[in-house]
């Protein structure tokens, strides 16, 4: 795939969705943070009605350790393993007030150093808390990246790498939501929605499907 096909998908996307965000609820970049923490293996919905509850209660790394471990299981314990992310939660929560002054770092070595959090969502809090132009490849970004040809690679971080390397500066700090959400909604895995996808012209996958 060519720099000029590459950049006519990404104003597309742009066109089709100018501005692109997270469909986790959110609005300050701890409760991003815990979305995003409590988000694996985990639909987008499932959290949101999970923070609905917690958030009112507590949304502040102080808040949450006032809470108590027993006490922030009962408000997410409709999620899946949500054992293991209440500890983990708990221990970023710990070390947020006692290094960071309770604020959330803007660093992605300071970020993956919380318990529970890896490059994926130092990524997306990067991006999406501080418009940082880092590009979080989850499963949707790394299919569409390999099978539209615009990024290909073995795994996360190399398809992450070409990503960074090809996409036009101009969409870099928006091709996270681009790419999740076309995955998510039209390139899905099982049999992709290629007759009502907007770049179908300039994909390179082979076996195209109808409407």
């Amino acid at each position: 795939m060519n720099a000029q096909k590459r950049h006519e998908i990404f104003a597309r996307l742009r066109a089709h969705n100018p501005e692109p965000t997270t469909e986790l609820n959110w609005s300050t970049p701890f409760e991003l943070l815990v979305a995003v923490l409590l988000s694996a293996q985990a639909t987008d919905v499932g959290v949101n009605k999970a923070t609905a509850r917690l958030f009112p209660v507590a949304n502040t790394p102080q808040a949450i350790l006032d809470l108590g471990l027993e006490g922030l299981k009962a408000h997410i314990k409709t999620i899946g393993l949500y054992n293991t992310k209440a500890e983990n939660l708990i221990k970023t929560c710990r070390m947020l007030v006692e290094r960071h002054g309770g604020e959330v770092p803007r660093t992605r070595a300071e970020l993956e150093a919380l318990p529970g959090v890896g490059r994926k969502t130092a990524n997306v809090i990067l991006n999406t808390a501080f418009g940082e132009p880092t590009i979080a490849v989850d499963t949707h970004i790394f299919r569409v990246s390999n099978r539209t040809g615009i990024a290909k690679g073995k795994n996360v971080v190399e398809v992450e790498r070409k990503l960074l390397r090809h996409v036009p500066r101009e969409f870099r700090r928006d091709a996270h939501h681009w790419l999740i959400l076309h995955g998510r909604y039209t390139c899905v895995a099982r049999k992709p929605r290629c007759g009502s996808c907007v770049i179908e012209d300039l994909c390179e996958y082979q076996d195209k499907t109808e409407p």
